[in-house]
């Protein structure tokens, strides 16, 4: 092989490892075509994204483009703001796609209230937004859109992703990897950005810990309270041990409750306008009936007063209301805290062994009842006093 040769292949590798590829251009070496100019721009953290943006303070608008590559018509892209947090619901997004029966590029807004299998249907943002418009060439996806922004959301997150379409419509985007790491905070005034995924933000963490508060509470203090309750008063040996266990627990529960009840509202109150409204209504309904119940405490007839049935009833209806309204609400609760699926899961399992327990307990309540009535029967066949008089019951 010739000296040459040699020298004329060297420079040619070289250049080639020198040259940019797709996988490796910046926001900075790329220039939009219609004469489209874009003082600032970022390279995102993941999925091969970019945002430019140019800011007009006089008008108080910024007009964007959000751009995705190595992407095609399968798929779907968008880009939002998001003042609750670095997290999807609450997100304030511009989708893009292909419509697959006019092979037509649309785009549109769409609020995102929650993470339950959302279909980023379209609908109007918590700000203006005009001109919104999107093209795919090249194997790249842009959405082009002017904000008008108040000045608390000119510095606030972003959350960018994409996902597969399906039917049509976009589906439900991966829930691995890259995709729950696409967000981080932007400053449109100073251009300084950072990539989130990696560290909770303080609204993050107030959710946590409204939402482990809520769980160990009104989610298992009180199931688990009631269950003493019902179940331990049928040995005659519990009592009074039982009352006090259970009184223990409900009174626990409801202080811990309030305290997370308390940071639900403060989170409501500034969620800048977004509003779970089934998960705070439902929320609002059980501080009303657990407080309702605490003070039911002190007024509790002696067990032979005459309206101790009907405190009874009262009791029962309200504390099974209770437990039932506050699951449904600790998973209403999980669609707010996005990617926390592992909470989900350890709070179903907490679930379920709190409900085979019950099952068991109750089968075993029902046959020590049954023998109890049994030998009563062969001790005195014709009832307690002669005259066919029921046996007694324990009350709550």
């Amino acid at each position: 092989m010739s000296r040459s040769y040699v020298t004329v292949l060297f420079s040619c590798i070289l250049i080639s490892l020198c040259l940019p590829n797709s996988s490796a251009q910046t926001c900075n070496s790329y220039s939009f075509s219609s004469n489209r100019v874009y003082p600032s721009c970022v390279d995102l953290s993941v999925l091969n994204s970019y945002l430019h943006w140019s800011y007009n303070q006089s008008a108080g608008t910024v007009a964007i483009a959000f751009r995705h590559t190595g992407t095609d018509s399968t798929r779907w892209v968008a880009w939002a703001l998001n003042p609750s947090g670095q997290i999807m619901a609450g997100s304030q997004a511009l989708v893009a796609y292909q419509n697959s029966s006019t092979n037509l590029v649309q785009a549109h807004t769409s609020p995102i209230t929650g993470t339950g299998g959302t279909t980023l249907a379209q609908g109007n943002l918590s700000f203006g937004v005009s001109g919104i418009s999107a093209m795919l060439e090249n194997g790249e996806m842009t959405i082009f859109a002017t904000l008008q922004l108040i000045d608390s959301l000119l510095s606030t997150n972003q959350v960018w992703q994409e996902g597969p379409m399906s039917g049509g419509a976009p589906s439900i985007h991966p829930t691995t990897g890259n995709n729950m790491v696409s967000v981080g905070s932007i400053d449109f005034r100073t251009g300084q950005t950072s990539a989130g995924g990696g560290s909770i933000t303080s609204r993050q963490k107030k959710r946590n810990i409204h939402g482990v508060l809520n769980a160990v509470s009104w989610g298992t203090l009180i199931p688990m309270g009631a269950i003493v309750a019902r179940y331990l008063k049928v040995f005659k040996s519990a009592d009074p041990a039982w009352f006090y266990i259970h009184v223990a627990c409900q009174t626990s529960a409801y202080i811990v409750g309030v305290a997370g009840w308390g940071t639900g509202m403060k989170l409501g109150s500034d969620s800048a306008g977004i509003q779970y409204n089934t998960h705070r209504n439902i929320g609002i309904t059980l501080f009303c009936l657990g407080t309702v119940q605490v003070f039911a405490l002190l007024l509790r007839p002696k067990k032979d007063h005459k309206y101790r049935l009907y405190w009874n009833i009262y009791h029962h209806t309200i504390g099974y209301a209770v437990i039932i309204l506050s699951i449904i609400n600790i998973f209403e609760g999980f669609k707010v805290l996005d990617g926390q699926k592992n909470w989900r899961t350890a709070y179903t399992v907490v679930i379920i062994v709190l409900g085979c327990i019950a099952v068991v307990l109750e089968a075993f309540t029902w046959f020590i009842v049954l023998k109890r009535k049994r030998v009563s029967s062969d001790k005195h066949p014709h009832g307690k006093d002669g005259y066919g008089a029921r046996p007694e019951r324990t009350e709550v």
